[in-house]
């Protein structure tokens, strides 16, 4: 299995160029002939971690010109006006707080101040003070849903850090906490995409990749993202983490992948929750809070994820946007398409990869 820096550079291009031909989901257009230019035409969840994907690329290389070409993406979208607020419309929040340290722009930090006070002050909660999952199609009225965590908490803990508001990280913490509380499943460590206090149930008690996928991410970025984790609190979610991703390894294909339903292995393979399955591993072996021992599932989905990225760099077979499916059969039946954030989760994988020395060669 070849994966030599000089081939993992070469991929890793190809896919930050396939995420700028992106106009929108399953909208590929030709390259920018004029450097690199994002064309995502959407300010929402899909390009929010397609950016945070490569602003972490730029940084980890380096690469000035990406900085401003993603800082001229966001001058595009805020002078056109921005959409209401809502958890996915804070998912662009992310990378935004992480580029105000390599752009002087005020007006940028001004946002970003303001973006998080409002999920402080205005975001629905639910009982027990859950950020309610308000998209621009629905209310989601006393829903929780996984991807939560990544959409908007990671923002917020990175806000508070940034600007030294240890009520915004605190919010933050509590946010992990009571999404655990409700959506972890304490027999196998596994997460459900949603619970509705309206009803008192998760929905279809569905193990969805990609959601789960969001968790094994979210964890490890949060300590990366907060100098201070409390130790009880970063004990628990250890824990959490390591009871996830062991049977998450259980549940891999013989050929690295993981499917759209983990424990369903007749639900179809999905590239973008095997990527970041395998990205949320590697920074958990990091930050020391998972075993070595499970570098060789990450290995396995790295070589599965290769091979699902074309000529032009487009990753293959990764699902569509998910809302709540009521049946198992509805996450079954989600179509493939282009989408930024399947090429932003083997973004942060290939560049965690291209870190280690050995290349996960194997």
């Amino acid at each position: 299995m070849l994966m030599q820096p000089h081939i993992l550079s070469e991929t890793l291009s190809r896919v930050a160029v396939g995420l700028a031909r992106l106009k929108g989901m399953n909208d590929a257009a030709a390259a920018p002939e004029n450097g690199y230019e994002l064309q995502f035409d959407e300010w929402d969840w899909e390009v929010g971690v397609g950016i945070y994907g490569l602003i972490r690329h730029a940084e980890a290389v380096g690469d000035k010109s990406l900085m401003e070409a993603i800082s001229r993406w966001y001058d595009w979208q805020i002078g056109r006006g921005l959409p209401p607020r809502q958890v996915n419309s804070s998912s662009p929040m992310l990378p935004l707080a992480v580029l105000i340290d390599h752009v002087d722009r005020p007006d940028f930090e001004a946002l970003v101040k303001d973006w998080a006070d409002w999920l402080m002050t205005k975001l629905a909660r639910t009982e027990d003070g859950g950020f309610q999952h308000v998209v621009k199609e629905r209310m989601n009225d006393g829903e929780l849903w996984d991807d939560t965590l990544f959409m908007t908490c990671l923002f917020l803990a990175r806000a508070g850090q940034r600007f030294g508001r240890q009520d915004w990280i605190e919010e933050a913490f509590y946010q992990f906490m009571v999404h655990e509380r409700f959506l972890a499943d304490p027999v196998t460590g596994l997460w459900y995409h949603g619970w509705t206090f309206n009803g008192r149930h998760n929905f279809a008690n569905a193990f969805w990749a990609r959601g789960n996928s969001w968790i094994t991410v979210a964890i490890p970025e949060l300590f990366s993202l907060v100098k201070q984790v409390p130790e009880h609190l970063k004990r628990h979610l250890t824990s959490v983490l390591s009871a996830q991703v062991r049977t998450l390894a259980q549940h891999q294909r013989p050929n690295g992948m993981f499917c759209t339903l983990v424990c369903d292995p007749h639900s179809p393979e999905e590239t973008s929750a095997t990527a970041g399955i395998a990205y949320g591993i590697l920074r958990g072996i990091d930050l020391g809070i998972l075993d070595e021992d499970l570098k060789p599932v990450a290995r396995r989905a790295l070589a599965a994820v290769l091979e699902r990225i074309d000529e032009t760099g487009i990753v293959l077979e990764v699902s569509d946007g998910t809302p709540m499916g009521h049946t198992l059969d509805f996450y079954r039946q989600i179509p493939n398409v282009p989408a930024p954030y399947g090429q932003a989760l083997v973004m942060l994988l290939l560049v965690r990869v291209m870190a280690e020395k050995d290349g996960l060669e194997g």
